[in-house]
């Protein structure tokens, strides 16, 4: 029954995350969902990929965040209650089929290999290719807050 519910509430999350135009309500959608996935992995026994999902989930809200805020224009757009629930009716509508269908989950019957070789053995490339990504991501933006600091100095 609680996966069904976190299913539900990962649809109806990231459809308010792409449907919101303001960006502070937007980017607490994308964590609701990221936050989301990392307990379903944490559910399903994957307690490394939640903790990955998670701390790498922070970091990239951040910088999202920071970069959305500093380098958006504001508008003057005016939320209605009524455009929220359509938002939710239509996420709740997409995530029907996550409480109808169910697929049968296969045993395991292998032996689990220990921690640091998954992680450095198996998954070491995609850790240092993720990290690398966002400190390009961060870098980037700080040299663009940089270029506009000193234009509007000048």
């Amino acid at each position: 029954m609680i996966v069904e519910i976190i299913a539900v509430g990962l649809v109806v999350s990231a459809f308010l995350a792409v449907y919101l135009d303001e960006a502070v309500y937007s980017v607490a959608s994308l964590a609701v969902t990221l936050a989301l996935t990392a307990i379903l992995y944490s559910l399903n026994d994957s307690s490394f990929a939640a903790v990955f999902q998670f701390f790498i989930s922070t970091g990239t809200l951040a910088v999202l965040f920071l970069s959305g805020e500093t380098l958006t224009e504001k508008q003057a757009g005016e939320k209605t209650l009524r455009k929220l629930s359509f938002g939710l009716a239509v996420g709740l509508v997409l995530s029907i089929p996550s409480l109808v269908i169910s697929f049968p989950i296969p045993s395991i019957k292998s032996s689990v290999p220990p921690f640091p070789e998954v992680l450095w053995g198996l998954r070491g490339v995609d850790v240092v290719l993720q990290g690398l990504v966002m400190l390009t991501v961060a870098l980037g933006i700080a040299i663009v807050l940089k270029d506009r600091r000193r234009s509007q100095i000048d």
